[in-house]
C-alpha cells in the first residue's frame, strides 16, 4: 500500500501516577488531528495497544490546536469496550498535551461521557477534577461467590456498591490486615466472571485503612491514609495498576470513615502508584499524580 493511502495518527504511551518509566499505570493517548475515527476503529486501536485504556483526544472546532487550545473532547476505550470514566488515561492525556504538545494552558477541560473534567498544573503534579462517586452498604450474601473469588478467606469489615460509576464493588478488609496480605491476594478472575450478583459490575476495589503497624507507609516512612487494589475482568482488565476513577469512590468512602477530606494513597499493584486525593465541598474530587511519557510515534490505520 502506498503511503498516500495510509492514515497516520500521533500516538503516545504514558505511565500515569508515577514519575518513573515502567511504573504507575500505562495508557495510550491518540491525537485525532483532522481524522474522524469510527467507533470500530477506536476499539480496534485500543485492542491493538492492549493497555487497560486508550484515550482519544479530539478537537472541538476546526480552529482548535493541540498546542494552544484549552478545551477538547475525550473518550476512553479498554481492549474490549468504551468506558464512561478513566482517571489515569485522563492524566495521561493531560500530560501528552502539557509535556509533548507544549500546551501552555494552566488548565485543560475535557468533554466526556462523565461531563466536563478538568486537569490543571499543580507543581510537579497534574491534578484531575473528577466527580465524587458515593457508595451504598450491601448485604454480603448476594456477593458471597464474588468475595470468595477475590479475597478468599481474608476477613472483610465492610461491603459497598457504587452505581454511579458503572458498578464498582468496594471491599474493605479488617484494619489489622497488612499491606503484605493485600498485595498477596490472587483473585480467581474466571470465578469472578462466573459469580452471580444482583448488580452490574465494572470492577472490584479492595481497600485497607493505613497505619504504621500494618505496613502502610512509603519509602520515606510517611503513612498512607489507605491503600487499595482494583480488579476489572469484566472490562478485559484482570488488575488495573493505578485507577484514578476508583479513587473518586475511595475518597467518598474514606472521608466518611476517617472524618477527613485529604488523603495520601497507594494502589498496591505490581507497578503501583501514589496519589494525592482531596474530596471537595462541591462534590468533586481532586486526584493528583505525576506522569512519564515513554513512547512517542505514529499509528497506521
Amino acid at each position: 500500500m502506498a503511503d498516500f493511502d495510509v492514515k497516520k495518527l500521533p500516538i503516545f504511551q504514558v505511565d500515569a501516577f508515577t514519575d518513573e518509566p515502567f511504573a504507575g499505570n500505562p495508557a495510550a493517548v491518540c491525537l485525532l488531528e483532522d481524522v474522524d475515527l469510527t467507533n470500530e476503529h477506536q476499539q480496534k486501536i485500543a485492542a491493538e495497544m492492549n493497555l487497560s485504556e486508550t484515550a482519544y483526544i479530539r478537537k472541538l472546532n476546526l480552529e482548535d490546536d493541540f498546542s494552544s487550545s484549552s478545551k477538547f473532547g475525550l473518550r476512553w476505550f479498554t481492549p474490549t469496550n468504551e468506558v464512561a470514566l478513566c482517571g489515569h488515561a485522563t492524566l495521561a492525556s493531560a500530560a501528552t498535551l502539557f509535556y509533548m504538545m507544549k500546551n501552555p494552558s494552566p488548565q485543560l477541560t475535557f468533554q466526556t461521557l462523565s461531563g466536563d473534567l478538568f486537569a490543571r498544573r499543580d507543581g510537579d503534579f497534574i491534578s484531575l477534577d473528577l466527580p465524587e462517586n458515593k457508595t451504598q452498604p450491601q448485604d454480603r450474601e448476594p456477593y458471597s461467590q464474588l468475595l470468595q473469588a477475590v479475597v478468599d478467606t481474608t476477613p472483610i469489615r465492610d461491603l459497598r456498591y457504587c452505581r454511579s460509576i458503572g458498578g464498582d464493588v468496594l471491599v474493605r478488609l479488617t484494619d489489622d490486615t497488612t499491606r503484605q496480605t493485600l498485595e498477596s491476594l490472587r483473585p480467581d478472575t474466571a470465578a469472578m466472571l462466573a459469580a452471580h450478583t444482583q448488580d452490574i459490575i465494572r470492577g472490584v476495589i479492595v481497600t485497607v485503612k493505613g497505619s504504621p503497624e500494618n505496613g502502610c507507609v512509603d519509602n520515606q516512612g510517611v503513612m498512607y491514609d489507605f491503600i487499595s487494589r482494583y480488579f476489572a475482568p469484566w472490562n478485559g482488565i484482570p488488575e488495573d495498576p493505578v485507577t484514578g476513577s476508583a479513587h473518586t469512590v475511595l475518597a467518598s468512602y474514606w472521608a466518611e470513615e476517617l472524618g477527613k477530606t485529604q488523603f495520601y494513597a497507594r494502589q498496591c499493584s505490581a507497578r503501583g502508584g501514589d496519589l494525592k486525593v482531596r474530596l471537595r465541598e462541591d462534590g468533586r474530587v481532586d486526584v493528583a499524580g505525576k506522569a512519564a511519557v515513554v513512547v512517542q510515534g505514529m499509528i497506521r490505520i
